[in-house]
């Protein structure tokens, strides 16, 4: 495995590691949490990350085919697959399956945004406080701005601005300025709310 590849992984699966421990402690009621992601609670989210861990490239196109090529709806089929009566036993089928490094026909970056934004659309309805390798963040922030809205990305989001990211003083784009942890900043971009005063510069208002 090269060692850019290497070090992808080892970034998700540390993450999926870290997502496993905060949650094995959640109250009943705290699994139905609306999360980040529209129309998905925390369960969904935690069904979502079984089936994404467990689907390579064959069983992606697979899918895709099976849901008409509607991204959407290949998505709500694996939540309804890999969802359990218990979010307990959902929570056990991610422990298994978190050392797999199976992935889609898609740019590997992909799976630092699956494993990042995904844990914050968990984590920031519970009051949960993520932490996440910085310069992995980077990448997966790149992605996400050289990356359409309609491919899940967020380079329409970007347009006019400049954004800088606090912890590593990566910038990218012209325009109004935008600052914040690289993390806010990767939210935003992927169409998740970000509270306003975690953001700041001219731009950031239209971002959040």
């Amino acid at each position: 495995m090269r060692r850019a590849t290497a070090a992808i992984w080892s970034a998700v699966h540390v993450e999926r590691r870290a997502l496993v421990t905060d949650l094995s402690g959640l109250r009943a009621e705290q699994w139905s949490a609306a999360s980040l992601c529209p129309g998905w609670d925390v369960h969904d989210v935690l069904a979502h990350l079984v089936d994404t861990a467990r689907t390579g490239r064959l069983a992606f196109v697979r899918e895709m085919l099976r849901a008409r090529l509607d991204f959407d709806r290949a998505n709500e089929n694996g939540i309804a697959r890999e969802r359990r009566p218990d979010p307990r036993e959902t929570l056990r089928a991610f422990e298994d399956a978190m050392g797999l490094t199976r992935t889609p026909p898609a740019n590997l970056a992909t799976r630092l945004v699956e494993a990042f934004v995904h844990g914050e659309d968990i984590r920031r309805p519970l009051g949960l406080a993520g932490s996440y390798p910085a310069q992995a963040v980077v990448q997966a922030l790149a992605y996400q701005l050289r990356t359409p809205a309609s491919f899940g990305g967020g380079r329409e989001r970007a347009v006019g601005l400049r954004l800088i990211d606090r912890q590593t003083g990566t910038t990218w784009g012209q325009g109004e300025t935008v600052e914040g942890d690289g993390v806010d900043l990767l939210l935003a971009i992927s169409g998740r709310p970000v509270a306003a005063d975690r953001l700041s510069g001219s731009g950031a208002a239209r971002l959040a």
